[in-house]
């Protein structure tokens, strides 16, 4: 598309959604919606003609821990009747939920599984909200900002005990003498 006809489909939009924001960058339409108004402004955008945004490609997150707002949900979207994308943008916070869009989207579950194992986002009226990439045990969500670069515990196999044990992170390193006068290669 080309960016007069994103500009124009921004304000049809604006029209529509008046409490929405747009922008256009890199030639892609951006969209930020509020977190009450996501599956409204998303099931639009999939059944209404002059959109048929039909293909979420996916559901990603960032955290931004110095707003208040810390979490913002990425949703692209792709239209193949117009060949156009669109990313959906809204924001929440630690205890507040956004909608789910499974029942707009069924390929959505996978994602926002990802999203709530990665980040901690919940996500209201997702019926299979599980770990999908961390263990089920494991504690925290490792995208976010404050999460310990090294983790809470580490997974081991113990040969004695023939089974996998969990320890709590230790830092072992042997004690080096480094000798920076001498010569690398022997």
């Amino acid at each position: 598309m080309t960016k007069q006809v994103l500009l124009n489909f921004q304000k049809y939009l604006q029209k529509i959604f008046p409490n929405i924001l747009g922008y256009l960058i890199n030639g892609e339409l951006i969209i930020i919606v509020p977190k009450n108004k996501i599956k409204n402004i998303i099931y639009f955008l999939k059944n209404n003609t002059h959109t048929q945004f039909k293909s979420l490609s996916d559901i990603s997150g960032a955290d931004y821990p110095d707003k208040k707002n810390r979490f913002e949900v990425i949703y692209n979207l792709l239209s193949i009747t117009y060949n156009s994308r669109i990313s959906i943008v809204t924001y929440v916070d630690e205890l507040t939920a956004t909608d789910s869009i499974v029942s707009i989207y069924p390929c959505a579950n996978w994602f926002e599984r990802e999203v709530w194992d990665m980040f901690g986002v919940f996500f209201y009226n997702n019926k299979d909200l599980r770990r999908i990439l961390t263990d089920y045990g494991f504690k925290g969500h490792p995208l976010r900002k404050d999460f310990p670069l090294v983790g809470y515990v580490e997974v081991r196999y113990d040969e004695l005990q023939k089974r996998v044990i969990t320890e709590k992170v230790s830092f072992a390193q042997d004690y080096r003498e480094f000798d920076l006068n001498s010569n690398w290669i022997n």
